[in-house]
């Protein structure tokens, strides 16, 4: 899924995508920030991705999700101007996880194959900034993060050895 080009590509990918990407984060958004509000405090770490700033063949709904999941976490820190409540968002490079799967519809062959000849991040390097991020003290935000591993330098560069 996500993985064709513009005129060859799925409308039912398309909306999946855009219904989890997008409207998944501005609903929980929805029904989570007001309690932070209320309470003048929380923090939210919105999930993005290299294709948010560095577009590719073939993936131009996805990478319109993860542009629009920038978008949302630069308007919702200016949306929480004036509280305490911090938003910040963590965009990773190549991770190596099931999502290649996903994206290549179950074909685990072709999805490992995203992975060969480099060290792809791991979830847990994934889950290690987080923790970062989230346990700043109360006033630093940080608003952007962009990790890649040390041989990937844009979405279709990869120096597989």
């Amino acid at each position: 899924m996500g993985f064709h080009s513009i005129y060859e590509a799925s409308i039912e990918h398309w909306d999946t995508m855009i219904d989890t990407n997008v409207k998944g984060l501005l609903y929980i958004s929805r029904q989570v920030i007001p309690h932070f509000v209320k309470n003048n405090a929380g923090f939210v770490l919105n999930i993005g991705s290299l294709a948010g700033y560095d577009s590719y063949a073939n993936g131009s709904a996805y990478v319109a999700t993860k542009f629009a999941v920038r978008a949302i976490n630069e308007a919702m820190k200016k949306d929480l101007h004036g509280t305490a409540v911090r938003v910040g968002m963590l965009s990773p490079g190549l991770v190596e996880t099931e999502f290649s799967e996903v994206r290549f519809e179950g074909d685990k062959e072709k999805a490992a194959k995203v992975y060969d000849g480099f060290e792809a991040l791991k979830a847990k390097d994934i889950a290690e900034i987080a923790l970062f991020i989230l346990s700043r003290p109360h006033h630093v935000n940080i608003l952007e993060s962009l990790v890649l591993p040390t041989a990937q330098s844009s979405s279709t560069m990869v120096d597989r050895k």
